[in-house]
């Protein structure tokens, strides 16, 4: 549990001071614990997300680091996106089982600002009304499975017991 809130600690320095681009904590969310914070965030300019304001909750498990963190879309803007359900979960690999110790709320908050910068398209994924009716309130406990397409990535979804 130390070495887990030392990690956090650090993290939360490194992102006060030198945020990514459009990416902001939310300073009262983490006022009452260091488990759980609210980042804002701005899309990109020259994107199609430009100007528009999110957020994204991270909750931290006491295995951080080595376990990622549960991390979302909240509150009233969720960003209609081809890998971003409309309840907020996020299909991206690195939330998952491309996550590395070596990894940071830094470089999760990077490949997010990547992943809508790149959208070609605003849309939900093709399962969406199912996905939300069905799923797990916590996307970790969602088994996501990525294929690549010639253009793009589609992607299927497998229930955890």
């Amino acid at each position: 549990m130390a070495s887990m809130q030392k990690r956090l600690q650090k993290e939360l320095l490194a992102l006060q001071n030198d945020p990514p681009p459009g990416m902001t904590l939310n300073e009262k969310s983490v006022q009452n614990s260091i488990t759980q914070w609210i980042v804002d965030m701005e899309g990109a300019p020259g994107t199609l997300y430009e100007g528009e304001k999110f957020q994204l909750l991270f909750k931290f498990s006491s295995r951080y680091p080595f376990d990622s963190p549960q991390v979302m879309f909240t509150g009233e803007n969720i960003p209609v996106h081809p890998h971003v359900y409309s309840n907020g979960h996020i299909c991206l690999s690195i939330l998952t089982e491309d996550w590395s110790p070596a990894l940071s709320v830094q470089s999760v908050c990077l490949s997010i600002i990547s992943m809508l910068s790149s959208c070609k398209e605003k849309r939900r994924p093709p399962d969406n009304s199912f996905y939300v009716r069905t799923c797990n309130k916590n996307p970790k406990k969602t088994k996501w499975w990525y294929h690549e397409a010639a253009y793009h990535k589609e992607f299927s979804l497998l229930f955890k017991d």
